[in-house]
């Protein structure tokens, strides 16, 4: 697994069910509502801080997410992607990757053709059980509940800047 992680350069996520629980809500001015885990989000901004892009595919369209996404600092953002491996394919080739550097966390079996070409694939605690053989990581926590934090703390140890990032945080007597 760490051989695996260590090729890593771009992380793609799903979004209902991976940075969000997947429940959707709607106010009686039919306003969108979508609660995201502040953890997930401190984890993609240390992600980006140590040279790892970030990205999103998503099958539903929310101005939710698009504000979530530039929030974060996320530029490479796909809405509407009922068949993920389109955007997926159109990724590697702007960013000029292989399969190999890229991880994907998804939660169902729409995100399956991604999972199964990626160079590290992740479903979460609660993902759809059709998903889980298919992936090298399944999470401890929850999809929207601190699963991203989970996959963005693996990338970072195997990468070798775990200790340059959280030196602030710490100090310079980090143990692990």
């Amino acid at each position: 697994m760490q051989e695996k992680l260590a090729k890593i350069k771009l992380l793609l996520l799903d979004v209902d069910g991976v940075l969000t629980d997947g429940r959707i809500t709607y106010d009686n001015c039919g306003n969108e509502l979508k609660s995201f885990d502040v953890k997930d989000g401190h984890g993609l901004k240390m992600l980006q801080r140590a040279g790892i892009r970030v990205g999103i595919i998503t099958g539903r369209s929310s101005e939710v997410v698009q504000r979530r996404a530039k929030e974060l600092g996320i530029d490479i953002l796909y809405q509407g992607a009922l068949r993920k491996l389109d955007p997926y394919q159109e990724i590697l080739s702007e960013q000029g990757l292989t399969d190999e550097q890229v991880a994907y966390v998804g939660d169902d079996v729409v995100d399956l053709p991604v999972l199964r070409r990626v160079g590290f694939s992740v479903t979460v605690a609660d993902a759809v059980p059709d998903v889980s053989p298919y992936v090298d990581f399944v999470t401890l926590r929850a999809g929207g509940r601190g699963a991203v934090r989970e996959v963005c703390d693996l990338l970072l140890r195997a990468s070798g800047k775990w200790d340059e990032l959280t030196e602030r945080y710490f100090g310079t007597d980090i143990k692990d």
